[in-house]
């Protein structure tokens, strides 16, 4: 079991059990909800150049919706 970070909204995701996922440039991203991913398919460098530095996860209300 991985944990890895959101690149939308930081939140924590297991890898084995992600629904959402998406490939960029040979690396596998792994999202919390279906919007996170659409997110980052629309403009992914933009998520990727944050790095760290993101919004705060509650901002874009998907708690609960998982």
């Amino acid at each position: 079991m991985a944990q890895v970070k959101d690149p939308v909204c930081g939140m924590m995701v297991d890898t084995e059990t992600a629904k959402h996922k998406a490939e960029h440039q040979g690396t596998t991203y792994y999202f919390c909800a279906p919007g996170c991913k659409q997110a980052f398919d629309k403009e992914p460098k933009a998520y990727l150049a944050k790095g760290d530095s993101h919004e705060g996860h509650e901002q874009h209300g998907h708690h609960g919706s998982h």
